[in-house]
């Protein structure tokens, strides 16, 4: 079994910066495809960025590519994942949300990730 905890998420400006960790118990964590979603009130859960467990791809949603500047890392070593945000808007509020999974999988659809952290709350006022 693996537990996903994210931290880093909170308030901030229209503009503003944040970075999210997603911390995993996993001893395998290194071979598990990572990944971030985010789910805004009333709206379905959106794919927002993936990382390959080796860390040599990266992919993002559509939606967020050029919104905002945005980089999905990992330290093995340390069994984290991170999602920089910057230059945050009002429509990036939401619940951002860690998950993990055994690849290959299909890297956008929240249905292939087995393991899901609790989620964390990004507010961005205008």
């Amino acid at each position: 079994q693996v537990q996903l905890v994210e931290s880093g998420g909170g308030l901030v400006q229209a503009g503003g910066s944040l970075r999210l960790s997603c911390a995993a118990s996993a001893r395998t964590f290194s071979s598990h495809v990572m990944a971030w979603f985010r789910q805004a009130p009333g709206k379905e859960r959106e794919f927002v960025a993936a990382i390959s467990d080796g860390g040599g791809g990266t992919y993002y949603a559509d939606s967020v590519t050029g919104r905002f500047t945005i980089s999905i890392s990992r330290e093995n070593a340390r069994k984290t994942v991170y999602l920089q945000m910057n230059n945050l808007k009002p429509d990036d509020t939401a619940v951002y949300s860690c998950a993990g999974a055994r690849g290959p999988i299909s890297i956008r659809t929240a249905s292939q990730y087995a393991y899901w952290g609790q989620g964390t709350q990004v507010n961005v006022s205008s």
